[in-house]
């Protein structure tokens, strides 16, 4: 009988964690560049179509992103004309970005995305949300 090894790498719930996000993010490669946006780009636009206007500190929580990587996806957004960052009236110091019209167009195109990204995949439907119970129970306690 082989001795439990704590550091291998079949023993850790971090590894197919992440392998298979990178995974599901290559599935959707393809989806979003017939968009023209990125993965990261395309949660960022999901929480401004949803939202319609967001402070970046709001949009950074709701995406589990840090200042540095979302300040320039807002900036690329933006000079795309996809949204628009501007200062909170009610404090300078708070940057807010809101959606376009262009970005609010956008939204039409990628509404196939997900029904395509589950028709890619190989889960059930039970499957599918046990798992999106399952991560987010992870995501909460972080």
């Amino acid at each position: 009988m082989n001795e439990y090894n704590p550091l291998a790498l079949e023993n850790q719930l971090c590894f197919p964690l992440y392998a298979a996000a990178r995974e599901v993010v290559k599935l959707y490669k393809p989806f979003l560049d017939g968009i023209g946006l990125t993965y990261t780009q395309y949660i960022a636009m999901m929480a401004l179509w949803e939202h319609k206007t967001l402070n970046v500190k709001t949009l950074g929580k709701y995406l589990h992103l840090d200042s540095g990587t979302l300040t320039p996806l807002l900036k690329k957004l933006e000079k795309d004309g996809l949204l628009t960052r501007s200062r909170s009236d009610k404090d300078e110091r708070e940057l807010v970005v809101t959606l376009t019209e262009k970005g609010a167009d956008l939204r039409e195109r990628a509404l196939e995305i997900p029904r395509k990204l589950g028709e890619c995949m190989s889960l059930t439907i039970e499957e599918a949300r046990a798992l999106y119970t399952l991560l987010y129970k992870i995501l909460r306690q972080t």
